[in-house]
């Protein structure tokens, strides 16, 4: 199994590729350009499965990360692709990912 942190970073790297796309992005833009609905939600599907990769006790010990939350999103996404709630995502983007990124980063630091 790869090192944890690995996956830490991958999951920091795609909540900054969220954030850095979505800055000034109005829901009607996003809504209505398929690409990027379809970036953002490999970004989120990629978050999950790395989410499913870090070891449990490092979910204890981080225990104010959603992380259920982040890998039952990436279920979701993955087999309920004709059935995607886009507020869902777009509410994720703006509101849970600017947390999860500064949650992550602290992470990083204290286990480096």
């Amino acid at each position: 199994m790869k090192d944890y942190k690995i996956f830490l970073r991958h999951i920091l790297t795609e909540a900054e590729v969220l954030e850095r796309n979505s800055v000034n992005l109005r829901y009607d833009d996003f809504i209505n350009n398929e690409i990027l609905c379809r970036a953002f939600i490999r970004s989120l599907e990629i978050i999950g499965e790395a989410v499913k990769n870090i070891p449990d006790n490092i979910k204890e010990k981080y225990s104010d990360v959603e992380w259920k939350k982040l890998a039952g999103m990436r279920d979701k996404l993955i087999h309920h692709y004709f059935g995607i709630d886009y507020e869902m995502i777009w509410d994720a983007i703006n509101r849970k990912i600017p947390q999860l990124k500064i949650q992550v980063e602290r992470m990083i630091e204290k286990e480096s």
